[in-house]
C-alpha cells in the first residue's frame, strides 16, 4: 500500500503528459479531417467521372486497410524507400506523421458520412432552390448543409468517439501517448517497473473523455431536434 501511495503521483503525472499528447492528436485530427472530409465527399459526388472514380478508389483503399498499417507506411515509407526521413526521428516528427495518417483516415470516413447526409436530402429541396433563383452555392449552404448537419450528427459522434480510442494506435510509431505512458511502468520507467495498474488507469481517462463527448453530442442532438427532417 505504501508503495502504491509513493508511486501514484509519479504515475499520475506521466499519464497526464501522455493524455495531453492524446488530446493534441485528437484535436488536430478533427480540425483537419472535418473540412477535408467534406472536400473528399464533393469529389466523390463530382459529375466528372475520372475525378469521382479516383476519389472513391482512394477512399476505398483507406477505409479498407488498417489504420495501424497506414501509420507505419506514412512514417517509415519515405525513409526506407526514398532514403528521405521527412519526419525526422524525434517526438515532434512522430506526432506530425501520426496527425497526417489520422487526418487522411478519418477524412475518408467522414466523407462517406457527409455523402450519405447530402444524398439523403430530398431532391425537391434542391429543385425548390433553383425555382427561387438561388445559386448552387446558396442552395448548398442555406438548404442542403443545414439539413445534412441534422442527419450526420449521430454517425459523426460515433466516429469521433471511436477516434478517442484509436489514438492509442499511434504508439506503433513510438508516439508517447497515454497508453505508451502507462505501459512504460510495466517495462520500467522513472524507477518503477513490473507495475500493471498504471495501464488500467489509462482506461479511466478514455472512459471519462468518451463520457464527456457522449454528453456533448447528446446536447447537440437535442439542440437540433427542433429542426425536423
Amino acid at each position: 500500500m505504501n508503495s502504491f501511495i509513493e508511486q501514484f503521483p509519479v504515475v499520475f503525472s506521466a499519464l497526464n503528459v501522455g493524455f495531453l499528447q492524446t488530446l493534441k492528436l485528437f484535436a488536430v485530427t478533427l480540425i483537419g479531417a472535418i473540412p477535408l472530409g467534406l472536400i473528399i465527399a464533393m469529389g466523390s459526388m463530382s459529375k466528372f467521372k475520372p475525378l469521382s472514380k479516383a476519389v472513391k478508389t482512394v477512399v476505398w483503399i483507406v477505409r479498407g486497410s488498417p489504420l495501424m498499417i497506414q501509420l507505419l507506411i506514412i512514417y517509415y515509407f519515405p525513409g526506407l524507400v526514398f532514403n528521405n526521413p521527412v519526419w525526422g526521428g524525434g517526438e515532434r516528427g512522430r506526432f506530425f506523421a501520426a496527425c497526417v495518417a489520422f487526418v487522411i483516415n478519418y477524412a475518408c470516413y467522414f466523407s462517406e458520412i457527409y455523402r450519405g447526409g447530402i444524398e439523403g436530402v430530398p431532391i425537391g429541396q434542391h429543385e425548390a432552390g433553383i425555382v427561387l433563383g438561388m445559386s448552387k452555392g446558396q442552395i448548398f449552404f442555406k438548404v442542403t448543409l443545414l439539413q445534412m448537419i441534422k442527419r450526420i450528427v449521430p454517425p459523426m459522434s460515433n466516429e469521433i468517439i471511436t477516434l478517442v480510442k484509436d489514438t492509442s494506435l499511434a504508439r506503433i510509431i513510438a508516439l508517447q501517448e497515454i497508453i505508451w505512458a502507462g505501459q512504460a511502468f510495466l517495462k520500467g520507467s522513472q524507477g518503477i517497473s513490473g507495475q500493471i495498474w498504471p495501464l488500467f488507469f489509462t482506461g479511466v481517462y478514455y472512459l471519462i473523455f468518451s463520457g464527456l463527448l457522449t454528453i456533448l453530442f447528446s446536447g447537440i442532438e437535442k439542440k437540433l431536434s427542433y429542426f425536423k427532417i
